[in-house]
């Protein structure tokens, strides 16, 4: 379950959102300019909110009248947004254990094989990012991402940077994580197609205003 009622300027912007979703999929959608990254950016914890709340999975990681503020680190978020940002003097394998290292987990056998499988990207894995397609690129950082062990997982416009061809040889894997992975999502796309194949709810923003909420019936 995810909460956010949240007040936060930007210049001379004003992102004013509130909503509350139990959805596997999470859809913000919206126009460039709406308010989508900085909202996924305050529920990851990178921006503080003026005022408000943010609740993941019950624990309350922002409440301003509270003084309450969980840095990144401790929301257990994966976060993977659109340029892959994966580290190039490293290889698939390493990549992809940064996130259970950094969040001193002990390894899983298991989990790292069932994630590998569900990604397909068992060959990749003696490769550079320099040597990997961006659509290859991208599963790496899902990868990556869900071996920190989220509770929430959220992508920012991740198959922004993908030319068509990309994007359809993408898709079928991120439907296949909403559907298998048991972690819910937060889904960042001005793409209304996308998210019919993706979302199971979704929140509209327009000038950093929530102005629907609902299923993806929404954006039709």
């Amino acid at each position: 379950m995810l909460r956010v009622d949240v007040e936060k300027q930007l210049g001379e912007f004003t992102l004013a959102a509130s909503f509350s979703s139990e959805g596997r999929v999470t859809g913000l959608f919206g126009a460039s300019g709406a308010g989508k990254s900085s909202l996924v950016n305050m529920i990851a914890g990178l921006l503080r909110p003026d005022r408000g709340t943010i609740v993941i999975d019950g624990e309350t990681v922002d409440d301003t009248a509270a003084g309450i503020h969980v840095p990144t680190w401790r929301r257990r978020i994966g976060y993977v947004f659109q340029d892959a940002r994966l580290f190039p003097h490293l290889n698939v394998a390493q990549n992809l254990d940064y996130g259970r290292r950094m969040n001193n987990l002990a390894p899983d056998p298991a989990q790292y094989r069932r994630v590998i499988d569900l990604l397909d990207i068992g060959a990749l894995l003696d490769r550079r990012p320099g040597k990997l397609s961006g659509g290859e690129r991208q599963r790496v950082a899902l990868g990556r991402a869900l071996l920190s062990r989220p509770r929430l997982l959220l992508l920012d416009e991740p198959l922004g940077a993908l030319d068509e061809g990309r994007k359809l040889e993408i898709l079928p894997y991120l439907v296949r994580l909403r559907d298998e992975a048991n972690v819910p999502m937060v889904y960042v796309s001005h793409d209304a197609a996308e998210l019919r194949q993706l979302a199971t709810q979704i929140v509209m923003l327009k000038q950093g205003r929530v102005t629907s909420f609902g299923g993806v019936k929404v954006l039709t």
